[in-house]
């Protein structure tokens, strides 16, 4: 069975700042860290690789430093690593990211034929969540998003079956391999890396692919494939206003204060209300 893991090297997003000027993310300077959801990824790819004996190989498009993120999944028990870079990639938007990761998955599946992609939910720079559905859309494979566990795999037969977080509670999905999975956030926890794997990431030489490489089209690549247009970015401004402090006796005296500064400070809240209460009024009379 080979797994394939897409991860991103990401700025760390407790240290960004935003020029004051130019309204850009100022990078420089900035530590680089694994993006946390993609950790969700490889921790389960690494758990199929126990219980299976599965082949781990994991992909990262970026500039030549992204190479750390990669060494750092080997050292946590990945079996190979793609570093895929070429300056004719960079400024690419997540349709043009997904591009790029989709033909160096086709690549790599002419090796050696993938069963699973593992992508986090979404990236913590970005966060659109659109490169894994836009991987699985261009691969032609099944797409599970928001995947909170891994019920049952069978490589035999070819299928997998997750629970699936969604806005009315648990889904319970089956579906055929090979198939894109996306990671939720705490599902599971990242390994520590043991020594001997991190000697071997320290060691083992890397594959670095490029446009020839993945056979890109150069026309769906870099800034030339990314349609997105940011006009600004900017922090947000901290708010003047001070909290107000509602005292009184007992709660419920605390809150008749509370509902006064309201309609005292918002009047024609209280009129929306009255008559929102005399219409359910109505409607309870008619039916």
């Amino acid at each position: 069975m080979h797994i394939a893991v897409c991860i991103k090297q990401v700025p760390d997003s407790a240290q960004i700042r935003v020029h004051p000027v130019t309204n850009t993310i100022m990078r420089q300077g900035v530590p680089t860290i694994i993006n946390p959801y993609d950790l969700f990824a490889l921790e389960e790819a690494l758990r199929i690789k126990d219980e299976t004996g599965a082949r781990i190989t994991v992909l990262t498009m970026g500039p030549p430093q992204a190479e750390e993120a990669l060494r750092k999944c080997l050292s946590f028990g990945a079996d190979d690593a793609i570093l895929i870079t070429d300056k004719v990639f960079s400024g690419a938007d997540t349709l043009a990211t997904s591009y790029v990761l989709a033909a160096a998955l086709k690549a790599l599946d002419a090796q050696d034929p993938l069963d699973l992609i593992f992508t986090g939910k979404q990236t913590i720079d970005g966060d659109t969540a659109q490169v894994g559905p836009g991987i699985a859309i261009r691969l032609g494979h099944q797409l599970l998003t928001y995947v909170s566990k891994i019920r049952e795999l069978d490589p035999a037969n070819r299928h997998i079956v997750v629970e699936r977080r969604a806005e009315g509670g648990v889904q319970v999905l089956r579906s055929a391999l090979p198939a894109v999975v996306t990671m939720l956030e705490g599902t599971n926890e990242i390994r520590f890396a043991g020594m001997p794997d991190m000697f071997r990431a320290a060691r083992q030489e890397l594959k670095r692919w490029n446009r020839d490489d993945i056979a890109a089209d150069l026309t769906q690549v870099g800034l030339k494939g990314s349609p997105t247009v940011v006009a600004q970015v900017f922090g947000p401004k901290p708010k003047a206003i001070k909290a107000l402090r509602i005292e009184g006796d007992t709660p419920e005296a605390i809150a008749e204060a509370f509902i006064d500064k309201l309609f005292t400070d918002f009047p024609q809240l209280e009129a929306a209300l009255l008559e929102h209460l005399d219409q359910l009024g109505q409607q309870g009379v008619t039916q």
